[in-house]
């Protein structure tokens, strides 16, 4: 362990990119082959599973620790970190172990069908046998709560560095459906045929957000319009007579979404299609909330398919006739995938329209139109690029509407977590309704630091009621909040729910009682919504 505590300290002490991916390197160099795997793992988020829930893990630190619960519970929220907590709170250790990292993941899974006075017995022979910083890591493992300050990019990067295999083929071998406890580290970044597993899909090409006018990107004649699509990205593999659906977080969602099985027999062998996921009926893409009725569903009933049918809305194709086209240029591949889609047709695949334009002032106005068409905006695409792996500047960009905005009134704060944990910066908004303030969103992103500082000194200052963490505040304090979308919800009081809310700026020109209304809510609700 004490390897991986020494890793985790040096990435998480330095924000220089190089020093980060040269620790990584090092480290796998010298780590076990379980060490490593479980490394990736961990980076990639495919952690153990949770075995001991952490209320008896705050009741078991507590007790250990000779504190009462609430006095634990307390020191929690003010520290904002609860393997943190714990870590501090624990006595000496009574010895220190020297076992690896994949020791302990093991250890851990080995409590998921253990009795609860036996789990506790295990968890306290741990506690005694690893010192702070390793107890600190010990608890992040078996917590689940995960931050480590390098992306699966760098540790791509270093594994590179390392193996001496291009990035672009490890960024491949990690994406599938691999498990670090059946999978080596051999097998999965050091096999020759990445391809062996036919279910996994390509790294997605993500584009950076145009913030310049789009003139400076040059001659509109170069560029290909597309709308931005508001659902779940996503791939779509034919290969073998199976069907693997996607997501761009890795996850694999073919149950989810039973409309596209038929798609094996409607589309040809080696076909990969990147595009949206989107609720669409009647001949029109929906919003983003009738997806979400779907999202987190283990079982998808006859109801749900009727009530909320998803379409792929196709943008790119990746990987044609079993061949990898993704060197070809943008334009290549959407004549091959206009041609593979008018060829094969299938009620649950629609092509993704070009937004024609003969210049940017003309492509300004589509841009400025996109909520009509239930979209978030443009994606511009040079037409002579290839398809690339990750965030890249230069060739794609997402030129987004401008936010909805809103002023509402603050009347709950709760602290937030990590380097925050002693600021109040999670805040509960409401708009007027009559003389009645009524709760519709929360928001904990948008201000400086300095601003949540004197945020925190009002809130302590005007604390009406205590609820836990959280403190009800005198309805003074006015904040414009900006949001891509708003729609109709049974679960709010308003009967409104945001998407993205978040603080744009604290409106300290305006009183409580300038603040909008429920009816402007319902106005943009009207305008906007669903």
């Amino acid at each position: 362990m004490k390897d991986f505590v020494k890793l985790f300290n040096t990435i998480d002490q330095t924000t220089k990119t190089n020093a980060k991916v040269e620790a990584l390197a090092l480290y796998f160099k010298n780590a076990s082959d379980a060490d490593r795997i479980w490394t990736i793992a961990i980076l990639s988020h495919r952690r153990p599973r949770r075995t001991v829930t952490t209320t008896l893990l705050r009741t078991w630190a507590a007790e250990y620790g000779n504190l009462p619960l609430w006095l634990f519970e307390e020191s929690y929220h003010v520290v904002g970190d609860l393997a943190e907590t714990i870590a501090l709170v624990l006595p000496k250790p009574l010895k220190q172990s020297n076992h690896p990292l994949s020791y302990w993941i093991e250890y851990i899974k080995a409590l998921k069908d253990v009795e609860e006075e036996e789990k506790k017995v295990a968890i306290l022979q741990a506690w005694n046998s690893l010192g702070h910083e390793a107890r600190f890591i010990f608890n992040k493992l078996i917590t689940g709560g995960w931050r480590i300050g390098i992306s699966q990019k760098l540790m791509v990067r270093a594994l590179s560095k390392f193996t001496g295999i291009e990035e672009n083929l490890l960024a491949h071998r990690l994406m599938g459906n691999w498990d670090p406890s059946s999978t080596s580290f051999d097998e999965l970044v050091l096999s020759e045929n990445p391809l062996d597993d036919i279910s996994k899909p390509y790294p997605f090409y993500l584009a950076y957000a145009l913030e310049d006018e789009p003139v400076d990107l040059g001659q509109p004649e170069e560029w290909q319009a597309e709308r931005k699509w508001d659902g779940i990205r996503g791939q779509i593999i034919i290969r073998k007579k199976e069907i693997f659906v996607w997501s761009r977080g890795e996850e694999l969602i073919t149950d989810k979404f039973p409309e596209f099985n038929s798609l094996v027999d409607a589309l040809p062998e080696g076909t990969v299609l990147d595009g949206e996921i989107l609720p669409f009926k009647d001949g029109k893409v929906l919003s983003f909330n009738v997806l979400q009725t779907r999202i987190g569903r283990k079982n998808i009933s006859k109801k749900t398919l009727e009530t909320a049918p998803v379409v792929l809305v196709a943008y790119d194709l990746l990987e044609f006739e079993g061949q990898d086209i993704r060197h070809e240029s943008m334009a290549e591949r959407r004549k091959k995938l206009e041609s593979l889609l008018d060829s094969y047709r299938h009620e649950s695949l629609l092509l993704s329209p070009v937004v024609k334009f003969s210049d940017w002032d003309v492509l300004k106005k589509e841009q400025k139109d996109s909520r009509a068409h239930n979209c978030e905006g443009l994606m511009l695409k040079r037409k002579d690029s290839p398809y690339k792996i990750g965030r890249k500047k230069g060739d794609w960009w997402k030129w987004k509407v401008e936010p909805l905005t809103i002023d509402a009134v603050m009347i709950y704060a709760m602290r937030g977590h990590g380097r925050r944990a002693n600021l109040y910066t999670d805040y509960t908004f409401a708009v007027w309704n009559g003389d009645e303030l009524v709760s519709f969103a929360k928001a904990y992103s948008g201000l400086k630091d300095t601003e949540f500082q004197e945020i925190t000194r009002f809130v302590k200052q005007n604390t009406v009621e205590r609820f836990g963490p959280v403190r009800s505040v005198k309805p003074e304090l006015v904040f414009e909040l900006a949001f891509e979308g708003i729609n109709r919800s049974k679960r709010h009081k308003s009967g409104v729910a945001l998407r993205f809310p978040r603080m744009k700026r604290w409106r300290k020109d305006k009183s409580a009682s300038e603040a909008n209304t429920l009816d402007d809510l319902l106005n943009l609700l009207n305008l906007y919504g669903q």
